[in-house]
């Protein structure tokens, strides 16, 4: 008898049913009481799973060699050598001081240009991961895994090189000095966008915490602009058995610590988002003497560039009465560093299309909530529209952790989303 188009064993069911009582009509069992044979949770692509352990090796010989800052001499070496080797059409050097972009064109012909971003610097951290190829720079490794990121973009490069399957111009971006340096800035400055003519521009970041296979990207302010600050508190020193003679700087400094904590907490909307943060405290060096000075230092961050200029005001204003107050000096030098990271409206949607197509709709959290790290690809959304997602890095340590590490198992959604992301943004 002819069986239905139905699964393998379904088939040998239903055929054994209608041999045992051939007077009995079989009945078809509903869809949803099958179970499917299993299947890869992602539909990524073939290329990118076969890929995975040859992109894994760059991303471990990264990992074992991380840089700061804008001295990733031999990252940025080690990068513009494999976009030569794929054959890139340029790869250009020293951009933004360390940067490299190497430049793909479609066979398809000529359109827009789009970038696609990555970072190579590390952290100033000492690694406890006991991996076999754990940082071999004492004081330094990848604990935000920006050794992953560049080694998923040069999966994605080596694999639209040798493609070409669009119509248009790829530009693989791979920024130096992202931990506080502003390499992003650098490269914007220094023409990354008009001498490519980017018209669109996308970034990706690990997120520890979400699955391996998940992608999560919001509209709007995605994450926080930052500051730094410094408070110099000054008094007159003295005995610690007379502190009547002295003008106390700790003490000031300390209720200046605590009227901090109302900057926002009086000041700001309680529907916005904003966080001060007291980071350092350094006084004195006896336990008989009271100091000249104390030195604060801390952190601001927010969501919006309003609120970022009232906790500045509002962080003077504290300054200012702590000294009225004390009969101290205070000097504040406040500097603001990388602005609000900020998705473009039609370029989430399409980002997060071109996420939901590899991972599923399900799979992929549209309207994340907003986190307060900040982020220098900031300078390029600001430059071009564009947009930032996430992706996920499973169960693993945080981000600035000495115990992070980058999750393997996400190259190949990682490169398969760059991929789908250029070819479709430069389809013909």
């Amino acid at each position: 008898m002819a069986l239905p188009a139905l699964p393998r064993p379904l088939q040998l069911v239903l055929f054994n049913l209608y041999v045992v009582n051939m007077a009995k009509p079989v009945v078809i069992l509903r869809p949803q009481f099958v179970h499917p044979e299993p299947r890869e949770a992602m539909p990524i692509l073939n290329r990118a799973a076969e890929m995975q352990e040859e992109v894994a090796g760059w991303r471990r010989h990264l990992h074992s060699r991380p840089e700061l800052g804008f001295d990733v001499i031999e990252t940025a070496a080690f990068v513009a050598g494999k976009l030569r080797a794929f054959g890139c059409d340029e790869v250009v050097t020293g951009l933004g001081r360390t940067g490299v972009v190497g430049i793909i064109r479609g066979r398809l012909g000529e359109g827009r240009t789009v970038g696609l971003r990555a970072d190579m610097d590390a952290l100033p951290i000492s690694e406890t991961t006991g991996k076999p190829y754990a940082s071999t720079h004492e004081g330094r490794m990848h604990a935000c895994g920006h050794d992953g990121h560049t080694a998923m973009l040069l999966g994605a490069a080596a694999y639209l090189a040798e493609t070409r399957n669009f119509a248009g111009t790829i530009a693989l971006i791979f920024q130096p000095a992202e931990e506080g340096g502003g390499g992003g800035r650098e490269m914007v400055r220094d023409g990354l966008m008009d001498r490519f003519g980017i018209g669109n521009v996308f970034g990706m970041h690990n997120m520890p915490g979400l699955p391996v296979g998940h992608f999560a990207i919001r509209q709007g302010p995605i994450l926080a602009a930052t500051a730094e600050f410094d408070i110099e508190v000054s008094g007159r020193g003295g005995h610690a058995a007379m502190p009547h003679r002295s003008i106390d700087p700790v003490v000031a400094a300390s209720h200046l610590v605590t009227a901090t904590q109302s900057i926002v907490g009086r000041n700001v909307d309680p529907l916005e988002a904003g966080v001060v943060s007291i980071t350092k405290f350094h006084a004195g060096d006896a336990h008989n003497v009271i100091p000249e000075k104390a030195v604060l230092a801390g952190t601001v961050r927010t969501l919006k560039s309003e609120t970022a200029k009232l906790a500045e005001q509002r962080l003077q204003a504290v300054c200012d009465g702590t000294a009225a107050t004390f009969g101290v000096a205070v000097e504040l030098d406040f500097r603001p560093n990388y602005p609000v990271t900020f998705n473009h409206a039609r370029e989430t949607v399409f980002a997060g299309d071109v996420a939901a197509g590899i991972a599923g709709a399900s799979q992929v959290d549209r309207d994340m909530q907003p986190l307060m790290a900040g982020e220098d690809f900031s300078y390029m959304l600001e430059a071009r529209p564009g947009a930032f997602i996430f992706i996920g890095n499973g169960d693993s340590a945080g981000l600035h952790h000495p115990a992070y590490d980058f999750n393997d198992e996400a190259i190949p959604h990682g490169v398969s989303y760059w991929v789908r992301l250029a070819e479709t943004a430069l389809a013909s």
